[in-house]
């Protein structure tokens, strides 16, 4: 388990490495899913990301900041989300 501020860091870690700047970062509970992305550029991610492994953090925090660029699952999103899931 991590904290929120490790979460955060990773997040602005993974920014950089991407080239993005998300506007807000948060967390809270979420039902249905790990995360999302509003067309702001506001992440939140659900607490339950913190009780995961380094790798599934890593998916899924690639795969809303990859959203900042992309909007939709199209092919330069699944080419850079796979770019970035090899680093």
């Amino acid at each position: 388990m991590i904290t929120r501020e490790e979460l955060i860091h990773e997040v602005q870690g993974w920014a950089k490495e991407i080239g993005v700047h998300p506007k807000e970062i948060h967390l809270r509970k979420m039902k249905r899913k790990w995360a999302s992305c509003s067309s702001k550029g506001r992440l939140t991610f659900a607490l339950d990301i913190l009780q995961q492994s380094k790798t599934t953090r890593k998916e899924i925090i690639l795969h809303e900041l990859l959203h900042l660029k992309y909007p939709n699952h199209g092919r330069m999103f699944r080419v850079m989300l796979k770019h970035f899931l090899e680093i």
